[in-house]
């Protein structure tokens, strides 16, 4: 019983030892969540939207080796009613991965899959994120059955409907990058989006080891946008560890939804932070394009030529388009000198008036031994870009 005791006690000396070391001081940002490497549990998938009443509310899910995420995953929703200054836990909901917040027809709906490579599923939520519906069949939000991949990434409206890039996982080369196909899910506005049936799924484009002379790894995470022309274009990162350079890919999407098509030699554009997940969004004030990319700056390229591009997750920049193709930088937003143990990645992000808000999935030091790696996140982070336009 004594030994017990003084296990006990020690376990507990030890846990107050390292609250006591915790210290989010110096991370970039607001502090939305925490995750220690000690946890095996990682911070993944970054998502914000913007409420009805002006309220913010941001999710993100969880994996790693002691995560559930290849069984039911776990994602969890926060709320913010003072314009990102702080952050309340609301709800945990059970099932969720990969997954986007968006708001439709004034409602809430959280969509992604149920787990690593698996079901495409979608909620709504009543309350502004404390509870959510449970999609059990095809009529309450079941989508899609089978393995499917995806990221946060935007939800837009054209044309009368919503449109969110997905990726089928079930190509025929059972290989990370390979496996994926490219497709559009889209469904009118107005119509009940938790029933399937009111969904349409564009035809896949599976990987093709031919493109980028042989040096194309996969295409996932794409963004649903359109041209100035009005071609709906599924914009994707690029997976080719070849080189340096980063490249995106555009698919196009045909107006009914029902048909993607690629074309090689004109479909790969350059891109900076292209090996990474980036989310694209059209600003009708100052008529561009704008994203936020895990640039890899110069004298990083210049010592560690014939890395992996998407291994190098130090620098988050802003960047502006006229035409989606030529891609200016702005400002860096987010930079760490390490590359090893600090990134700030799968940033997902929203207009708000004059200002950028955006949430980034950060490795940062944190007094107990810091991130796992620049990959593995222990903290989930607010910020805002103030007059972007002004940039």
């Amino acid at each position: 019983m004594k030994t017990v005791c003084l296990l006990i006690s020690l376990l507990s000396i030890s846990f107050m030892v390292a609250a006591r070391q915790f210290d989010d001081s110096k991370v970039p940002g607001v502090v939305v969540a925490y995750s220690p490497a000690s946890s095996g549990k990682y911070i993944g998938s970054p998502s914000l939207a913007i409420l009805p009443n002006g309220d913010y509310v941001a999710s993100h899910d969880l994996f790693g080796p002691e995560s559930n995420e290849h069984v039911r995953a776990t994602s969890k929703i926060y709320t913010s009613t003072n314009k990102g200054k702080s952050w309340k836990e609301i709800s945990v909901v059970d099932g969720a991965f990969w997954s986007k917040l968006f708001v439709n027809q004034e409602k809430l709906y959280f969509l992604g899959t149920d787990r690593h490579h698996g079901n495409t599923i979608i909620r709504k939520s009543d309350d502004n994120g404390v509870t959510w519906t449970d999609p059990v069949n095809s009529s309450s939000g079941l989508l899609l059955a089978g393995e499917y991949h995806c990221a946060p990434m935007p939800v837009i409206e054209y044309d009368g409907r919503i449109w969110r890039g997905m990726e089928s996982a079930m190509g025929p080369v059972k290989k990370w990058g390979k496996r994926y196909g490219a497709f559009m899910l889209s469904a009118p506005i107005a119509a009940d989006l938790l029933d399937a049936d009111n969904w349409t799924s564009s035809t896949i484009l599976y990987y093709d080891s031919t493109y980028l002379d042989g040096n194309f790894g996969g295409w996932l995470e794409g963004n649903a946008v359109v041209d100035r022309q009005g071609q709906l274009w599924d914009m994707l990162r690029v997976d080719d560890r070849s080189t340096l350079e980063e490249k995106a890919a555009r698919v196009k999407i045909s107006p009914d939804g029902k048909t993607a098509s690629f074309d090689p030699v004109t479909g790969f554009i350059n891109f900076p932070g292209g090996s990474k997940k980036f989310t694209i969004r059209y600003d009708e004030v100052s008529e561009l394009y704008w994203t936020i990319a895990n640039v890899i700056p110069e004298e990083i390229k210049q010592d560690n030529e014939g890395k992996n591009p998407a291994s190098f997750r130090n620098t988050q920049a802003l960047f502006s388009s006229a035409d989606l193709i030529k891609w200016e930088q702005k400002e860096v937003l987010l930079q760490h000198q390490d590359v090893t143990k600090h990134g700030f990645q799968y940033v997902d992000w929203l207009f708000d008036g004059k200002d950028i808000l955006f949430l980034s999935r950060t490795a940062y030091e944190d007094g107990v031994g810091g991130a796992h790696n620049n990959h593995d996140a222990n903290f989930l982070t607010f910020h805002r870009i103030k007059k972007f336009r002004k940039l």
